[in-house]
């Protein structure tokens, strides 16, 4: 098994910190800013949250950005052309592992989004207990307006977490949310001043590491055991669809 010395500096879009009470504190960042979605991130992230999953020592974990931002940026025009199939094919391998990986992480998470949050923002939504502050903006920028069908594990989270009907209006119509409306319809349990988003996230990592790890790990996988299923049964086939839609583009995307 790889040791946290092992494994907490190998990755350059992620900055972990532990304490002596098995609290992992996890800063997304791009160069020491705020985090810029792409090919780096998309590969490094399932990785690094496998490491994370299978150190037992990491008893309760927050994840939170850089900055103002949690993740950008609005994808550029050349997203919405056709990719060789070798790039899908990549895509689809580190998409397949990004979701569920995290999902294996048996640590109860706890997720600050410290502001806007439009690539990728299904990831700190699958936290346990979901924080934001109030310039907090939750979007789905990176599929259907830019060109990309939503095949990669948004399609499965989202309607879970905000029902169908909603659900297919968020991602057909790249809506944006504030952290006032997205905690309306469930997708965040707690709207904060920016200056006090870390402290309450502090708080709360603090209170559940009060239990006993057993407890902590069983309550992870039974509040997860639904998505996990999901995931499952369906992520393999619509990242494929995901995938094909991309590579045999015909017309590029307004």
């Amino acid at each position: 098994m790889r040791k946290f010395s092992d494994y907490k500096d190998d990755y350059e879009t992620l900055r972990m910190e532990r304490d002596g009470d098995g609290i992992l504190l996890i800063t997304a960042h791009t160069d020491g800013g705020p985090l810029r979605w792409g090919a780096l991130p998309h590969e490094e992230w399932p990785h690094a949250f496998h490491d994370i999953a299978m150190d037992r020592e990491n008893r309760v974990v927050i994840l939170t950005g850089t900055g103002d931002e949690f993740s950008g940026p609005r994808p550029p025009a050349t997203s919405r052309q056709a990719r060789p199939i070798a790039d899908m094919d990549r895509i689809v391998f580190d998409g397949r592992h990004l979701l569920a990986n995290l999902l294996e992480i048996q640590a109860p998470m706890i997720s600050a989004i410290n502001g806007p949050c439009i690539r990728h923002s299904e990831i700190p939504l699958l936290s346990d207990i979901v924080l934001a502050s109030e310039n907090t903006v939750i979007e789905d920028a990176g599929h259907f307006d830019s060109g990309l069908a939503p095949g990669d594990g948004v399609n499965i989270v989202y309607p879970a977490l905000m029902g169908f009907n909603r659900a297919r209006y968020f991602l057909m119509t790249s809506q944006s949310l504030s952290a006032h409306e997205a905690q309306a319809m469930g997708l965040v349990g707690e709207v904060l001043p920016r200056d006090q988003l870390m402290d309450r996230a502090w708080y709360w990592a603090r209170k559940l590491a009060r239990h006993d790890d057993m407890h902590l790990r069983n309550t992870r996988q039974i509040m997860t055991l639904e998505l996990r299923r999901k995931l499952q049964d369906h992520l393999g086939y619509t990242l494929m669809l995901e995938a094909m839609a991309m590579s045999g583009r015909t017309k590029t995307a307004l």
